[in-house]
């Protein structure tokens, strides 16, 4: 399939590669010019020519819903109060997000061109179900595998023999032979690295050999293996660690895989959070909007009733009614009236910034009603203890918590990779029951102990066993001490990043509290300012009625009004939104907006065979009862940097 660039460019640098390869290959070209223009193109040719070139489009199912496909044309100029309003509280918003939530909207991402780094609901399952790196596919390297074959052979080859000195002939026999051969074995890999097996095997043989006993034979045992490796591979540590059969390097075992889902779990919380942070930014940013219209609104109106009156005074000559105060006051009234529109309209305007949360919502863009927040913003100083804080923010963060989970898999796999440097020395063990028989199956004989293979098998009478050591191991182990040093340089990473995490997030935390005293204090003087300029327009109003001041005054006292009843709810915002980013800094945002996460329940099963384990764990009421304390953890999350070393402490 080709592609073709219609850009004038393009078609320019196809022309010149066409004339300089036309120049190399003059023959061919007059060829191909001749068959061109001097032959009709087929009807198969005529079909094809466009259908070979044409883009294509996957055949999948659009989900058209029916309020996106019939959504109404778009706010623009509408006055909205003539809408009806949908009155809705930030907790409501906040749960109607969240139930529509199966994509964690974002206000600044780019689901359609880039939808591959967009989170989901349904990230932490994909990671838990995953059929390499999930919980399950690591623990079904300790399922029991199951292996069978089951051949029939009939052989008939011509033997090469020499001449048969008594009758002076070449005598040419042939080797006959049916065979069937049945192997079936079943084994089963223990999280301490041992494997056993149960394995049965037989084998038919009916041949025109001479002297044997049966023309048609059974031969098969039963047989019991056993293998535990006693060095590399061996303990409950490694194989939950690695995983069974691992190679140097490769740490796929179930508590690497736990991990993995519980790092999935703290992106998805971290999503949310995110998710629930933008839902609460355009709830307290269309607030601010309707306001800010009002407060415009105010002043349009104030500017046109002083502009009709001066109209008036110049209409009958009075005093101040001269043509430049008109003209001023009419100024006047046309820079509210844009501000107006802008504020309605714009690209940060009420419309705008209303069908922002109907996304996070999960709404349609329009639907006849418009959005109006309902809730009181908090205007009530705010006082928290900062060694608290600190300290959750330090603790509770889920960044903080998905780096020690990094930490943790690096701890784990430094332990499977210092494991890895030892050798490979297992402990076989084998027993077995051989026999043969005339018949595979058959009655019991008691005088004849060949009757059938499975009564010469459990009679018993011919059994084997095998012990031993197996090693083996690579001269120098470079691939398994470069692991190790590996290991350790990824988990010295890991916990850099953790501290200066901390470090980064105090800072954070800092400029937090900052900004929540900021704005508190911002929202105090924006008041304040706020009753000063309605205390001014009202004085500057009756002295220009009463002809004492130019009219200049009175409008540069509009519009300080407006201004300041704009900076005052921006301000009351500004300290909603600066509460909930120190919410948000110090790791409590989602119980600062009553949201709980966890993960979904157990299987019925589950909930017995954790009460069955558990047992062992409490001490028994008895008289002489000794307690069986828990196995010690493998790591507390705690790092010492003198146990790093250096990499070249592993020759």
């Amino acid at each position: 399939m080709q592609t073709h660039y219609q850009t004038g460019r393009w078609q320019k640098r196809v022309t010149l590669g066409a004339i300089v390869l036309c120049s190399a290959l003059v023959p061919a070209c007059a060829r191909l010019r001749d068959r061109t223009l001097n032959s009709a193109p087929q009807s198969g040719e005529t079909y094809y020519a466009p259908e070979q070139t044409r883009i294509e489009y996957p055949s999948v199912k659009s989900y058209l819903e029916p309020e996106v496909v019939q959504t109404p044309p778009p706010l623009a100029l509408e006055n909205p109060a003539e809408l009806p309003t949908r009155d809705i509280e930030l907790n409501e918003a906040i749960q109607l997000a969240l139930s529509n939530a199966e994509i964690l909207r974002s206000l600044g991402g780019s689901v359609v061109q880039a939808p591959a780094g967009v989170r989901t609901k349904f990230d932490p399952a994909v990671t838990e179900s995953n059929p390499i790196g999930g919980v399950e596919a690591a623990l079904s390297a300790f399922d029991a595998q199951v292996a069978s074959q089951l051949f029939w052979n009939v052989n008939d080859r011509p033997n090469n023999i020499q001449l048969n000195p008594i009758l002076g002939q070449f005598q040419v026999p042939t080797f006959q032979q049916t065979a069937a051969t049945f192997n079936y074995e079943i084994a089963k890999r223990t999280a301490t690295g041992a494997r056993f097996a149960a394995r049965h095997v037989f084998n038919y043989d009916n041949a025109n050999t001479p002297n044997r006993l049966f023309s048609g034979a059974y031969t098969g045992w039963f047989e019991f293996e056993y293998r535990q490796p006693l060095l590399r591979g061996a303990g409950v540590d490694f194989n939950r660690i690695a995983g069974p059969n691992s190679g140097v390097g490769q740490y796929n075992g179930v508590l690497i895989a736990r991990i993995n889902t519980d790092i999935s779990l703290a992106d998805f919380e971290a999503g949310v959070i995110s998710f629930i942070n933008d839902v609460e930014t355009a709830y307290w940013e269309l607030y601010f909007a309707y306001h800010n219209l009002e407060s415009l609104v105010a002043g349009r109106n104030a500017a046109l009733v002083t502009w009709q009156r001066t109209k008036e005074l110049q209409r009958v000559g009075a005093r101040g009614g001269d043509a430049a105060a008109e003209a001023q006051a009419r100024s006047n009234y046309y820079n509210f009236d844009v501000q107006v529109k802008d504020a309605l309209t714009g690209p940060n305007g009420l419309y705008a910034i209303e069908q922002r949360l109907r996304y996070l919502l999960g709404l349609p863009a329009t639907d006849g009603m418009i959005l109006k927040p309902i809730t009181e913003p908090m205007d009530g100083q705010v006082a928290y203890d900062w060694n608290a804080a600190l300290q959750d923010a330090l603790t509770q963060r889920v960044e903080i918590r998905r780096q020690k989970w990094n930490i943790k898999r690096r701890e784990l796999e430094l332990i499977a990779a210092k494991m890895n440097r030892l050798p490979n020395l297992d402990f076989l063990g084998l027993y077995r029951y051989r026999g043969l028989g005339d018949a595979l199956i058959d009655s019991r004989d008691p005088n004849n102990s060949f009757n059938s293979l499975y009564q010469s098998i459990f009679e018993g009478d011919y059994q084997e066993w095998q012990a031993g050591l197996e090693l083996s191991y690579p001269v120098g182990l470079r691939q398994a001490g470069v692991a190790v040093a590996n290991a350790r340089w990824n988990l010295a990473r890991e916990c850099a990043l953790l501290k200066e995490q901390e470090l980064k997030i105090s800072h954070d935390l800092a400029n937090a509290a900052r900004q929540v005293r900021r704005a508190y204090e911002l929202l105090v003087a924006n008041y304040n300012r706020q009753l000063s300029d309605q205390e001014q327009v009202k004085a500057l109003q009756a002295r220009y009625e009463s002809g004492l001041d130019n009219i200049n005054f009175l409008l540069q006292a509009q519009q300080q009004l407006a201004a300041s009843q704009s900076a005052f709810f921006r301000s009351l915002v500004d300290y909603q939104l600066a509460l909930r980013d120190f919410h948000r800094e110090k790791g409590s945002l989602l119980a600062y907006n009553h949201i709980g996460l966890a993960e979904d329940a157990w299987p019925t099963a589950a909930y017995a065979d954790a009460a069955e384990r558990g047992q062992f764990f409490t001490p028994r009421v008895e008289a002489e009862a000794v307690e069986v304390k828990p196995a010690h953890r493998v790591s507390d999350g705690a790092f010492d940097p003198t146990t790093i070393g250096h990499p070249s402490d592993h020759r």
